[in-house]
């Protein structure tokens, strides 16, 4: 009762601090201050009704819903369908991905922000991806009827401690899912500890995604700008607790002594200008992707200015490294890479991706390095000998194809639900 209270207190104090934190945000990243009224429970001017509400907080979550969606549309054809971000990158991709999607920010988690948006859209049933609580959020839903499931769930030990911390407030809200889809057993046990209930472990959606055809024709554009020169992408890249994992990656191919063209793409566009610099900084010949124009022979780095290019970026290279390990916050998506056959290498920080990272090293479909240095060792050695990096394309498509079916499992799942709950 007490956590619920300070709770309540916290939403009634904090909108003002969020607006100072946005408009700080927004000097780096102006999309920030777009769309400013939805986060905030200002009305929708065309709210879509009835549909189904996918809860995709950034990029990565935007993706993994894409094939959900898609199993979920087998189950409920000619439902409208809404999609909520918290980020404007996710929200960009998502009105790349999903064009016949109402697109909107998720308001914060205040109860009367979230009672006016539940007001407006009355959507049939929500899914939140990954592991988003929000215990209003939640506890509106159920209040409303709404059938809640949690898909592609996942939780980290660091982030189990905290969620016991406030189990008090979190377990209620876990309890009025529906469904809480999990990854793997370790995720589902830890779900379970802070109190979810209904759990079942399907797998991760983010096995069924492929690169659409409008990727690959981009690759075949990159290929041919770059010429016939060996391609190795570094994708999200993060800045994380002082640590610009970029910068290492640069500061160590100064010891590559090959002809390969190293993409650097930052996770956040607000990185773009600093990988350019950081490039320059160490002495390379750089160009940036949103130039248009052929890479020079002499050029060494190409910024991965751009969003939603990722696929295309891999489909290009010969050789991928996953940003997000060298510093530690737990890597980010390593599965698309290795979906594209690449040789994938990652840093020793995986705890998002942990199951995935443990089972791709244990195939041969990637490697774990400790450092950077090491890195670009590995990296060279590739680049080098290109039967092993046909061994490990192999390695890939067989480990991708073993961990398929999870979005058919958790729609199915879903409808069965949806199903069992209609008045007879």
């Amino acid at each position: 009762m007490l956590l619920n209270f300070l709770y309540q207190t916290l939403w009634q104090i904090a909108p003002p601090f969020i607006r100072r934190y946005l408009r700080r945000r927004a000097r780096q990243a102006p999309a920030y201050l777009a769309h400013w009224n939805e986060r905030f429970g200002q009305p929708h001017p065309a709210p879509m009704q009835k549909a189904i509400w996918v809860h995709a907080v950034s990029v990565g979550e935007t993706r993994a819903a894409e094939p959900l969606i898609q199993a979920l549309q087998q189950h409920f054809p000619n439902t409208p369908l809404l999609i909520t971000q918290t980020t404007p990158t996710g929200r960009a991709t998502a009105e790349t991905l999903y064009p016949q999607a109402q697109c909107r920010y998720l308001p914060y988690d205040k109860p009367s922000y979230i009672r006016q948006f539940l007001h407006e859209h009355q959507p049939r049933l929500g899914i939140l991806m990954e592991t988003e609580i929000w215990p209003n959020t939640l506890f509106l839903c159920h209040q409303h009827g709404i059938p809640m499931f949690m898909a592609n769930a996942r939780l980290s030990e660091k982030s189990q401690q905290g969620y016991l911390k406030a189990r008090s407030l979190i377990r209620p809200a876990l309890q009025t899912l529906l469904g809480c889809y999990a990854q793997t057993e370790a995720d589902a046990e830890r779900l379970r500890r802070i109190g979810a209930a209904h759990v079942t472990v399907c797998g991760n959606s983010k096995y069924d995604i492929s690169a659409p055809a409008a990727m690959h024709a981009l690759a075949a554009d990159f290929k041919q700008r770059i010429g016939n020169r060996p391609v190795v992408v570094a994708a999200s890249t993060r800045f994380y607790q002082q640590q610009d994992e970029a910068a290492l990656l640069l500061q160590a191919w100064q010891a590559y002594r090959g002809n390969a063209l190293l993409i650097i793409v930052p996770r956040h566009p607000e990185r773009f200008q600093a990988a350019f610099s950081s490039a320059e900084q160490h002495g390379f010949k750089v160009q940036n992707r949103s130039d248009n124009t052929p890479v020079h022979a002499n050029t060494q780095i190409w910024i991965g200015d751009s969003m939603g290019e990722l696929f295309a970026y891999f489909l290009a290279a010969e050789v991928a490294f996953v940003g997000g390990s060298l510093v530690d916050s737990g890597c980010h998506n390593m599965i698309e890479p290795i979906a594209c056959g690449l040789p994938t290498l990652f840093g020793p920080s995986t705890y998002n991706f942990a199951a995935a990272a443990a089972s791709a090293v244990a195939s041969g479909a990637a490697v774990q390095v400790a450092d950077a240095t090491a890195w670009q060792q590995q990296t060279a050695a590739l680049l080098a000998n290109p039967a092993a990096r046909t061994h490990m394309a192999a390695q890939a498509h067989g480990f991708i194809r073993q961990h398929q079916g999870a979005s058919a499992r958790m729609a199915a799942a879903i409808g069965a639900s949806i199903a069992a709950t209609k008045p007879t």
